[in-house]
């Protein structure tokens, strides 16, 4: 049995969330476009795979349970990245009569909602989130975001082969 590290997958995952974190911020601070709540959920998700990876890069388990363990944390809080900028690529591309209206702003909800219902109305949708504001290639930045989450997959992917290879 080999016990082939996982630190280098990590380490690469995590610098990828760093990339993403630092486009987000840069096109908030610098081009002034203000994220809607499906963009900050997509940065709570870059934020949580960071954070994964970096807790793996550091511990470096030798075992296959915690290889897998930080494979498959990593591949939930991926998955659920690209499901949410799946699901803002998906918005944005409803005729103008189908898009949701706009809703309150994320910081009223989170003062006045549970969590659960936060969640639930981020995701129905509103119609800011459907708003494209900037466009790089042909691709709107959720869709780009969906691209950064898939790339990002292979890094706790790559754990997981390495937890699961003999």
């Amino acid at each position: 049995m080999s016990a082939a590290s996982i630190r280098p997958a990590a380490l690469v995952g995590v610098a990828f969330c760093v990339v993403m974190m630092a486009v987000a911020l840069a096109l908030e601070h610098i081009a002034g476009l203000a994220p809607c709540p499906l963009c900050i959920f997509q940065r709570v998700a870059v934020i949580a795979a960071g954070l994964v990876l970096a807790v793996a890069a550091m511990h470096n388990p030798r075992g296959r349970i915690g290889k897998s363990v930080y494979g498959a944390l990593g591949v939930i809080a991926v998955g659920v990245g690209a499901f949410i900028a799946g699901r803002h690529v998906w918005l944005q591309s409803l005729p103008a009569d189908q898009v949701p209206s706009c809703g309150p702003g994320l910081d009223y909800m989170m003062d006045i909602l549970p969590m659960q219902e936060v969640v639930a109305m981020v995701l129905t949708g509103s119609g800011e989130c459907a708003e494209i504001d900037f466009m790089l290639l042909g691709l709107s930045l959720p869709a780009w975001t969906l691209v950064g989450f898939l790339i990002l997959a292979i890094a706790p992917l790559r754990i997981l082969w390495v937890a699961i290879k003999r």
